[in-house]
């Protein structure tokens, strides 16, 4: 008999197998019993057990899914250093400390004690504000391989599901990380009944342990697009049987100008790609990576590793007055000034004037094109349709409603 207790004590499921005797009646053969609802007052039923964020819980799997080199793994490490020290380093609150394992199947020991330490010196993180709640290992010493093709079609490795429940029950892991996904199985990709049998397997190992489980997992080549969950590299079972997905992607060069960055690949935004269990964001998370120099030379070169930083969106209105707001309008009335940024007469350069600016500095254009874009949405200055010297019909900027404190 194989029961699951709910959790106010009713039998989930119930299995007996019966066989035919003698008289024709079946003894042996499988029967699930279903088991009633029972009521119960819904203010005693335990709340979702949210560990980082609304993204990482209690007996779940969630994924994390980027195109290489994008920042998936760096951006895992800080997450994980944030965890087992309790501090919002990435600026998501956590309630206590909690017990990570980190467990990376492509790059050997050293290379993740790097990128732990790199992150440990950027945030200033002693060896005592971990403890020993950090568990860090590498696929290259120590596999877990929890499924695997054989002549009959795919296994579940039953014996290495038992190991990492029990590694996880014994070191009472809160959250554990596999990274790449694909290194944690030997089945074919694209086998949707495979894939969705290795992430239930995860599943049953987040059930039985109370952790949370994070899969880390590439796309597809896509020619540098940007990537959504669908991009998901493989069999479509996996977007499917996680809770949470979340989708990291490169700052585009549009989105480069917009922020006035110089260097737009060492930025990387992260969106909800799925979200069942809480609502989806309605924005980005921006981050940065800045490179941490871990001091190991002993006399020769030493070794620089990246870091993952929150970043926030440069606001345009940042140290922006209605005084400068009432420049622009003078300025702005003083003269016609071209909507398009192409224009020799754009209203950009209009503003940087009023405010001391240089229109043609990425930066500086970057911000006076977030104040337009804020201005013209309080009404403060309007678009208007008018005619050129050729007398052709083109948009232009005037003043709208007068500034005022």
């Amino acid at each position: 008999m194989n029961e699951h207790a709910s959790p106010h004590g009713s039998i989930v499921s119930r299995f007996r197998r019966h066989e035919l005797n003698g008289s024709g009646q079946r003894d042996n053969a499988l029967i699930i019993a279903p088991s009633p609802f029972v009521w119960r007052d819904p203010s005693t039923i335990p709340t979702r057990q949210w560990l980082y964020g609304r993204r990482l819980i209690r007996k779940f799997v969630s994924a994390t899914v980027a195109p290489g080199g994008v920042g998936k793994s760096t951006l895992g490490d800080a997450e994980a250093v944030a965890m087992t020290t309790g501090r919002p380093l990435l600026g998501v609150a956590i309630d206590a400390a909690l017990r990570v394992w980190v467990w990376n199947g492509e790059d050997p020991r050293e290379e993740l004690e790097r990128r732990i330490a790199a992150t440990c010196i950027f945030y200033g993180v002693k060896p005592e504000d971990i403890g020993d709640r950090l568990y860090l290992d590498s696929g290259r010493e120590q596999p877990i391989v929890i499924a695997q093709i054989e002549r009959a079609g795919f296994t579940i490795a039953v014996p290495t599901v038992d190991a990492v429940i029990a590694a996880i029950r014994e070191r009472r892991i809160d959250v554990m990380r596999i990274d790449p996904f694909v290194s944690s199985h030997r089945v074919t990709e694209n086998d949707n009944n495979a894939i969705d049998a290795v992430v239930k397997q995860w599943a049953k190992i987040a059930d039985v342990t109370g952790c949370a489980i994070d899969l880390v997992h590439h796309v597809r080549k896509n020619g540098g697009a940007e990537v959504t969950a669908e991009d998901a590299r493989g069999a479509s079972a996996l977007h499917g049987a996680v809770r949470h997905m979340r989708v990291l992607n490169v700052m585009t060069k549009d989105e480069a100008a917009a922020a006035g960055v110089e260097n737009r690949k060492l930025y990387f935004r992260a969106d909800d790609g799925k979200a069942n269990l809480a609502p989806a964001s309605d924005s980005s998370e921006w981050f940065n990576l800045v490179s941490v120099s871990l001091g190991n030379g002993g006399g020769g070169p030493d070794d620089h590793v990246g870091v993952a930083t929150k970043w926030k969106w440069p606001d345009p209105l940042d140290q922006v007055s209605v005084h400068d707001l009432r420049a622009v309008q003078t300025e702005v009335a003083n003269g016609r000034w071209r909507a398009n940024v192409q224009a020799a007469d754009w209203v950009g350069k209009a503003v940087a004037k009023a405010m001391k600016m240089d229109a043609s500095d990425k930066r500086h254009r970057a911000k006076i094109i977030g104040l337009l874009k804020v201005w013209k949405s309080t009404g403060t200055l309007v678009e208007v349709d008018g005619k050129d010297e050729a007398r052709r019909t083109k948009t232009y900027v005037e003043v709208g409603t007068p500034a005022n404190d």
